[in-house]
């Protein structure tokens, strides 16, 4: 048996940390600031919806995962989900939900401690696609304090924070560079990240992956 702790991030373009000049995004900055003792592998893919990464996640996950190790993901998507294509979101909110949900139970089953990461904005996308990361990070954060895992929300601070908007501006309209993503891990550090890290699981259980119906009863449609 081994205490080794082993970390994949999975998600979208933010966590690869597209836009870096620096080359290190969130995720990088993130380990640097917690310690030497962690085998980590980044899995981010640009344009990758929850879809993506649903359908991506434990063929890439498991082969990078030890027996015995102290096996964690840390899980990210949403901002693709929400941008507009022919007429509609990539992926609508109910199923973007769904697939979270689907993470997280299969985590549970493979005794992978999970922690997510909310859809920082994509500022070139304008208003519509803010008030959809913004809804779907409050219902994110519903799902996951129900289950008992940890939800870092990122986004409304990020759409107010003028570096970040300033950087992704001056680029590609929705990535940041050093100082976007310097941000981005100061939310993740002063969250719940060292108290994850020294003990995925001190907190209170929540209910099952599929639970989550409940939580979001009412809400109208399935279209952000």
């Amino acid at each position: 048996m081994t205490t080794a702790l082993r970390i994949c991030f999975i998600g979208d373009s933010f966590v690869q940390g597209v836009g870096d000049p620096q080359y290190r995004g969130w995720v990088g900055r993130v380990l640097a600031a917690t310690g030497p003792a962690i085998t980590a592998f980044n899995l981010g893919v640009r344009r990758d919806t929850s879809d993506d990464v649903l359908r991506r996640c434990w063929s890439e996950v498991e082969p990078r995962m030890l027996p015995g190790a102290d096996n964690r993901l840390v899980v990210s998507f949403g901002a693709n989900d929400a941008i507009e294509e022919d007429g509609a979101p990539r992926v609508s909110h109910a199923r973007c939900l769904d697939n979270l949900a689907t993470v997280l139970g299969e985590s549970r089953e493979r005794g992978v401690a999970p922690l997510v990461v909310g859809p920082p904005p994509v500022v070139g996308a304008g208003a519509v696609h803010l008030r959809r990361a913004l809804r779907l990070a409050e219902e994110m954060s519903v799902l996951c304090r129900a289950q008992g895992v940890p939800f870092v929300d990122v986004t409304a601070e990020l759409a107010g924070d003028t570096v970040w908007v300033r950087e992704a501006s001056d680029g590609d309209g929705a990535h940041p560079g050093a100082g976007g993503y310097q941000r981005l891990a100061d939310l993740v550090l002063a969250g719940s990240w060292h108290r994850w890290v020294a003990d995925p699981h001190g907190r209170t259980p929540g209910r099952s992956a599929s639970s989550h119906r409940e939580v979001i009863a009412g809400e109208p449609g399935s279209r952000p």
